[in-house]
């Protein structure tokens, strides 16, 4: 990690990311991954190339039992690395070997942040390990205030999530209080690759854009270059995950599943530049 980088704190590291996408007049791109899958070598392949391929963030998931915002695809990758050992640590060591050239956010559910100590020490492993951020998709506002707090002395930047089911008030709440970036979930239900991009999306992403102060990126059920680029002319960044995470757990070795993402990514930049 650079002098400059190593004394920014995650959040000025995360909106650095989305000024360098904005100067560019396109929105950044944010490809998720769990960590530890289909195992080690291929979970540090796959992070290597999403850098390699144009990645402005990295959205970095914690392999957990019960990821309840998850889709079939996250769950069952999630369920695929933790038999074959996958820990926080996994997850902390894919982190340090791309950290220093992308700015890493976290997707960790609470358990995994009360069971490592609690905020403070968890917040003080991510930001050893150089992670910028963390995206705590089961805590609830009003229950996020300690966490933010010690995520914040340490340097980590709380990303919260608003839905299309958010109410206008608590919304205006969120955004508020999120750092980093706010994460709007594009459809109701859990993750995964969709036939269409929602047409209300547009009017939820303004409607986040009016509320907050940071940049507004989109994620759930983004799966193909084309959806990307229709969320990217709304959205200050574009989150994409199981089309990602399929993609690596087709792939027959750890080579191949770089080689599938970067290509997805590849085009994926170019559609959003267009």
């Amino acid at each position: 990690m650079s002098e400059a980088a190593s004394t920014a704190t995650g959040e000025e590291r995360i909106l650095d990311a989305f000024a360098v996408a904005r100067d560019e007049g396109r929105a950044a791109l944010m490809p998720y991954m769990m960590a530890g899958y289909p195992d080690r070598e291929a979970g540090l392949a796959v992070a290597a190339a999403y850098a390699d391929s144009g990645a402005d963030l990295i959205e970095l998931g914690v392999p957990f039992s019960d990821p309840l915002a998850d889709g079939p695809t996250i769950h069952a990758a999630a369920t695929a690395a933790l038999e074959a050992g996958a820990t926080l640590a996994t997850a902390l060591e894919v982190c340090r070997s791309v950290a220093d050239r992308v700015p890493v956010v976290f997707m960790v559910y609470a358990n995994m942040v009360l069971a490592h100590g609690g905020a403070g020490e968890f917040a003080r492993l991510a930001v050893a390990a150089g992670a910028a951020g963390a995206i705590v998709p089961d805590l609830p506002l009003g229950e996020a205030d300690d966490v933010g707090e010690a995520f914040a002395a340490a340097g980590l930047a709380l990303v919260l999530l608003v839905a299309p089911t958010t109410p206008p008030e608590r919304r205006a709440a969120i955004c508020g209080a999120s750092r980093g970036f706010v994460y709007v979930v594009s459809t109701v239900g859990t993750t995964g690759e969709r036939a269409a991009i929602p047409t209300e999306l547009a009017q939820l992403v303004a409607a986040a854009k009016g509320d907050a102060e940071v940049p507004v990126a989109v994620g759930f059920g983004i799966g193909t270059p084309e959806q990307a680029a229709e969320v990217g002319r709304i959205a200050d960044g574009v989150i994409i995950g199981s089309r990602l995470v399929r993609a690596a757990g087709e792939a027959e070795s750890a080579e191949a599943a770089a080689d599938a993402v970067a290509e997805f990514l590849g085009q994926t930049r170019v559609a959003l530049a267009g």
